[in-house]
Formats: structure tokens, C-alpha cells, sequence
């Protein structure tokens, strides 16, 4: 009777395809400092444009 479980150490070929079978490690989450970015700049541009529209 063959053993079910085969130990990937047993032989190169078994142990390369046990070592490349593992998930791929997750991706780090995206930066979100370009959105801070973002949103500042056009608060900003918001307030001066209220405040030239104010004055003018």
C-alpha cells in the first residue's frame, strides 16, 4: 500500500514541487498619501477660489 502523504524531502524533483507550490506572499496595501495629497490641493483651491469670488 503507498502512503498517501509523500514527504517532499524524499527526492529534488518532490521538494522543488512542494517548495513552489506555496501561495505568493500577500501585496502590501496601496499608499493612500496620494489621496491625502489630493484632497488637500483642492481644499485648498476651493478656499481661494471662494475667497477671489468673496473679494472680487
Amino acid at each position: 500500500m503507498a502512503d498517501p502523504h509523500r514527504d517532499p524531502s524524499g527526492n529534488t524533483e518532490a521538494f522543488r514541487a512542494f517548495a513552489h507550490s506555496g501561495e505568493a506572499p500577500a501585496a502590501a496595501p496601496p499608499s493612500r498619501l496620494p489621496l491625502i495629497i489630493g484632497v488637500v490641493v483642492v481644499v485648498a483651491l476651493l478656499i481661494v477660489l471662494i475667497g477671489w469670488l468673496a473679494l472680487g
